[in-house]
């Protein structure tokens, strides 16, 4: 989305009084993000053209939707290590990759900063 600001406008605009949008993103704020650095899969570029955290996320949608669950996404913490470490290495396949998701995901129980989050939001009616 290069107008983020635009596109979330429609995007919104188009959920019913009272209806649910689900928005599932990278989490930049992950283990595996810190660990793989520029390395990090998740970015993406050149079509992730903006990363998010939970308090963009919320800043984002404040005012046009109530955020009622962030549900992690698990699997993405290997999933991404994996290609994280095929763009470090080179390697098809890593064991330390997915030792880096494990851990990522491990590192998440604490603080909340899974790999990749599901947002659950609701309009208000």
């Amino acid at each position: 989305l290069s107008d983020l600001e635009t596109e979330i406008d429609r995007i919104t605009g188009l959920v019913k009084p009272g209806g649910h949008l689900i928005v599932a993103v990278p989490n930049f704020k992950s283990y595996d993000a810190d660990y793989y650095g520029n390395y990090w899969a998740a970015y993406d570029v050149p079509r992730h053209l903006w990363h998010f955290s939970k308090k963009s996320i919320r800043m984002l949608f404040s005012g046009r939707m109530h955020l009622t669950a962030i549900k992690p996404m698990y699997f993405d913490a290997f999933y991404v290590s994996l290609l994280s470490e095929k763009y470090k290495s080179g390697k098809a396949f890593s064991f330390h990759a997915l030792l880096v998701g494990f851990w990522s995901n491990l590192r998440a129980l604490r603080s909340k900063e899974y790999s990749s989050l599901i947002y659950c939001f609701r309009k208000p009616v």
